[in-house]
């Protein structure tokens, strides 16, 4: 008999989490009585990601130093727009009149792309968000370096995850490369559709290569029309 008690034990056990499983909180000593069970409920909905603020990432960047180019810079050049938008556009480093300023995109390649946005896109550039691969510029508006790009990058990856966006628009080769993990040349990436870590990405011409080549304005136009195609945003011609 002793043998059998643990056996009977065990039998109670499996019996009794069975019967909470199929909702019974108690059983009833008396057979006219009711048996007790949980209360339906709805499934619990799954937590909803939550995504770090702009500020946040901001503020570990820091007055940075961690790499070369925080000895000639006047200002961090962050980012700025809508922290929700649909478009987050990325281009290369900030200029002489970013640099002093610390906005991105104020020169006239930044004139350039507000009127892609307000005139082409018709939307406030307010609307969108804005930001470099790297947040400082670089001496004499040169190229970024290899570890210049790789330092900033986290960052840069920070804050696409933070805005969310639907779309991430990619302006020339730095921003395509780097997001993308790609060397092909923005000539083949340009006009076509890529994917970061799950949001669509469209490669296109930086403006300030635009300002050096009018004629490539209709294949940049060409572009942008496809990621307003996607974001089903009223195209013109």
């Amino acid at each position: 008999m002793q043998d059998s008690v643990p056996e009977l034990a065990k039998d109670l056990l499996t019996h009794v989490v069975a019967l909470r499983e199929m909702g019974v909180l108690a059983v009833a000593k008396d057979p006219g009585e009711p048996v007790v069970t949980a209360p339906a409920t709805a499934p619990a909905a799954p937590a909803a990601s939550v995504r770090e603020p702009l500020g946040e990432i901001r503020h570990d960047l820091g007055a940075c130093d961690r790499c070369r180019l925080a000895r000639g810079r006047e200002n961090i050049v962050f980012g700025s727009g809508n922290p929700d938008a649909r478009i987050l556009f990325v281009g290369e480093g900030p200029g002489k009149d970013e640099d002093e300023s610390g906005e991105p995109f104020v020169g006239r390649a930044g004139q350039l792309l507000t009127d892609i946005v307000e005139k082409g896109m018709r939307l406030p550039r307010a609307e969108v968000y804005i930001c470099n691969v790297v947040k400082c510029r670089p001496p004499g508006n040169r190229n970024p370096e290899e570890d210049e790009v790789a330092t900033c990058a986290p960052f840069l990856e920070r804050q696409v995850a933070s805005v969310a966006p639907e779309v991430v628009v990619a302006l020339g080769k730095f921003a395509a490369h780097t997001l993308l993990d790609s060397t092909v040349p923005i000539t083949r990436l340009r006009g076509q559709w890529h994917e970061y870590r799950g949001i669509p990405v469209m490669p296109t011409f930086h403006p300030a290569h635009l300002l050096r080549n009018p004629a490539l304005k209709r294949e940049v136009w060409t572009d942008i029309q496809q990621v307003m195609r996607h974001l089903g945003l009223p195209v013109g011609t």
